[in-house]
């Protein structure tokens, strides 16, 4: 899966690429049967949502889902970066489960 890594309001580190790479990688098994049919791609967006503010949920991490017939989507907001994208990783997983069922 082609995954297309954007950020906001801050620099995307070689770190932070790795991660968000190795979360969404797991996402992998779930949608190699489309992969197959002519590719999966996703668009992930990491930002910061103020610059004025460092307590409470200030990061974002949004993923769009390109998959046969449907875009999935995906956006979370969390105190750090981590646990956003993590989170995003979760809904995303439910989503393609449930789109599964229903395609089938």
């Amino acid at each position: 899966m082609k995954v297309n890594i954007k950020t906001k309001n801050f620099e995307l580190t070689e770190a932070l690429r790795d991660y968000i790479q190795e979360k969404m990688d797991y996402l992998d098994r779930l949608v190699s049967e489309w992969e197959k049919e002519g590719g999966v791609e996703m668009d992930f967006e990491a930002a910061k949502d103020t610059m004025h503010h460092n307590k409470g949920k200030v990061y974002y991490a949004e993923a769009n889902l390109s998959v046969p017939g449907k875009v999935i989507r995906a956006s979370k907001n969390g105190e750090n970066l981590h646990s956003a994208i993590d989170e995003v990783k979760e809904v995303l997983a439910g989503e393609i489960k449930k789109y599964k069922e229903r395609v089938k």
